[in-house]
């Protein structure tokens, strides 16, 4: 009895086992397809908002996974190209290399109208690295000084003299004030500068390294008191900051004043990064963040405050160079998005630039220079420009996003090879 029982209960128990397996394979199947939003592949239409529950390459991840905030370039608050248009307002002497103007600040707005402050150097003569006297600048930011300018609409300009001149000896900046930015604080300006004490380039010198120096008024039209110290030190021997100190940038954040600063770490062409300094008074002392460099990129690089966090226009030099990046923090940036024909020494107009809300509302339109013009012909100056753009929560203006920018070819032939590249070329042709 026994044994016919398993004999006649063996088909039951293989049915069973199919039916249990087919339908394990069945929620499987299904579970699969929930798994996988799009199992025929990304879709056709509008990229999805979010990250799909599907298979995605490195691209597609850095898409959702990035700083970059959207999908598409049109609603990416913190990609813009960049539109410039000439100043009015500013003579450079015809253009013989006398008279530059360069390295804007913020631009601030008081008193009814726009300010700006600038290194302007006017000397007998051009610049010459060679030729560099007490008389004759070194560089294009020798022997100069900082002026200011104001504007009704930011397009037309009237300069109204010096600023910050250079100082008596033996105090920093008696060779050279240069490359100014502002910060307000507690109701009263200060102008961060470059502070020479030997000529940029000297005999002796590491290229172009000077110390800080700021001066202070109730005034954004001065009188301004100079601190006749140096308020943002070099790095100690062998540390990447040691020569260069350049560039200084305030913003109040998170109770503080923040600086940001350029510094060098050799190489050839040098290795230039962005430097954090931290501190509670405007002549400080400040203290060094730990991590610096905090930006591994950049030249002249300008930063303003974007939702919570700070954004940071990072151009000319470096890995990242030509990038915009968001820090949630103020310390750890990562790359938002990839732009060109960025500005060069962005100084913009940032309206809550001190206001320290939290709650930045980003940027869309500042000064700029244009540098080396007339190089060749051993006139050598800069000037000022106006770019704008859309980095703003506020702004939506669609023709700023556009990434397809075609040029005059003209423009990509004066990027033509060198004589000393056509040599080359020409030596390793196949005869």
């Amino acid at each position: 009895m026994k044994h016919s029982y398993k004999i006649l209960n063996t088909p039951f128990l293989l049915v069973m086992l199919f039916l249990v397996t087919l339908t394990s394979c069945d929620q499987k199947t299904t579970e699969e397809t929930k798994s996988n939003d799009f199992p025929d592949g990304f879709p056709y239409g509008n990229v999805p908002r979010s990250k799909p529950n599907m298979p995605l390459s490195a691209a597609m991840n850095r898409v959702y996974d990035s700083t970059y905030g959207s999908t598409e370039l049109a609603t990416n608050e913190l990609f813009s190209n960049f539109k410039y248009t000439p100043l009015e307002g500013f003579d450079y002497n015809n253009g013989d290399g006398t008279l530059s103007r360069r390295d804007a600040t913020k631009v601030v707005r008081a008193n009814g109208k726009y300010y700006v402050w600038y290194t302007r150097r006017e000397t007998p003569t051009p610049p010459s690295a060679q030729n560099g006297s007490a008389t004759i600048p070194s560089r294009d930011w020798d022997l100069a000084e900082i002026w200011y300018a104001t504007s009704e609409d930011g397009f037309v300009w009237e300069e109204q003299g010096v600023a910050v001149p250079r100082l008596e000896k033996p105090n920093a900046g008696w060779r050279s004030v240069s490359t100014p930015d502002i910060l307000i604080w507690k109701g009263k300006y200060y102008l961060y500068y470059q502070a020479y004490t030997q000529m940029p380039g000297g005999p002796g010198t590491n290229g172009d390294d000077c110390p800080v120096a700021a001066s202070v008024s109730d005034s954004p039209d001065g009188p301004w008191t100079p601190s006749n110290k140096v308020v943002l030190e070099n790095g100690p021997e062998g540390t990447w900051d040691q020569f260069v100190i350049h560039d200084p940038y305030p913003l109040a954040y998170k109770g503080k004043i923040y600086i940001y600063y350029k510094g060098e770490m050799g190489g050839n062409p040098r290795v230039r990064a962005q430097g954090l300094a931290i501190g509670d008074d405007p002549f400080g002392p400040f203290v060094k963040h730990p991590l610096n460099p905090v930006i591994n990129s950049g030249h002249e690089t300008a930063l303003f405050p974007f939702r919570e966090g700070l954004a940071a226009l990072v151009s000319r030099h470096g890995l990242e160079h030509n990038t915009i990046q968001y820090s949630p923090d103020g310390v750890n940036f990562e790359i938002a998005a990839i732009s060109g024909l960025f500005p060069i020494a962005p100084g913009a107009y940032v309206p809550d630039a001190f206001e320290d809300n939290g709650n930045g509302r980003g940027i869309t339109w500042g000064l700029c220079h244009f540098r080396n013009i007339k190089l060749k012909e051993g006139k050598s100056h800069s000037m000022l420009a106006r770019f704008d753009c859309d980095l703003s929560l506020d702004v939506h203006d669609i023709e700023m996003k556009e990434s397809d920018i075609f040029n005059d070819p003209e423009i990509n032939f004066k990027f033509g090879l060198s004589e000393k590249q056509r040599k080359r070329i020409a030596s390793t042709s196949p005869e």
